[in-house]
């Protein structure tokens, strides 16, 4: 009999534990191709407080954000959005470059100059915050290398400054991972041509990332 009551007890609190287990945050991550290399690392670090996705395909630039943001907003229903914009749209591409993508900073023409990349982005962010009632993190475009092939170095700074900017005028939270990237890109970037990074560099930014979102959290 009093085996049962041990039983019993332990079944009981087990009941009442999981009935006080918190729910975990809806995060959706929207972003280019290096946000897509980060997000498994991102979803691994977070699994037990956190359900992470990414928005379907590559973000790109902010004009293809336009297009889509209403039905990547649709696809859940969001705690905490962790977004980013800007590579693509300080990228220069011509029709006739062999690079991939159409990469020409040369020839080319820039995807999104600096003031319409500011008008975007505001707009982007402000459907964001009148369509969903998600706390709101925006990661600085990441490092861009000498000789990459479409993207001047410098173009970098200057629009994560504008979106800097566009943040604060809309009270968004800002994850400058800026710094962070250029560190990890010189140790584990694919090289002084490419924006991109090995597994072990999406990994480092992935724990960059989770530790932003968890603090948010918590």
């Amino acid at each position: 009999m009093k085996s049962f009551k041990v039983v019993f007890v332990v079944l009981v609190l087990a009941v009442v534990s999981l009935s006080f287990k918190q729910p975990k945050t809806n995060v959706l991550i929207i972003g280019d191709s290096i946000s897509l290399g980060y997000t498994p690392f991102v979803k691994a670090n977070l699994i037990d407080i956190a359900e992470v996705q990414h928005n379907s395909g590559n973000a790109k630039h902010t004009g293809n954000g336009l297009k889509h943001i209403k039905s990547w907003l649709a696809a859940g229903n969001w705690d905490i959005i962790h977004f980013n914009w800007g590579l693509w749209d300080l990228c220069y591409r011509h029709p006739d470059s062999k690079e991939q993508g159409k990469r020409d900073k040369k020839n080319g023409t820039i995807t999104f100059k600096p003031e319409e990349y500011e008008k975007n982005l505001d707009s982007l962010v402000k459907f964001i915050k009148h369509n969903s009632e998600a706390e709101l993190i925006f990661a600085t475009t990441t490092y861009v290398p000498e000789n990459e092939a479409g993207r001047f170095k410098e173009d970098a700074l200057i629009y994560n400054e504008i979106a800097k900017k566009v943040m604060k005028n809309n009270g968004v939270k800002i994850n400058d991972i800026y710094e962070v990237s250029k560190t990890i890109h010189k140790n584990y970037g694919k090289g002084n041509n490419d924006v991109h990074y090995t597994n072990k560099g999406y990994e480092l930014l992935g724990e960059h990332i989770s530790d932003y979102i968890k603090r948010i959290i918590n």
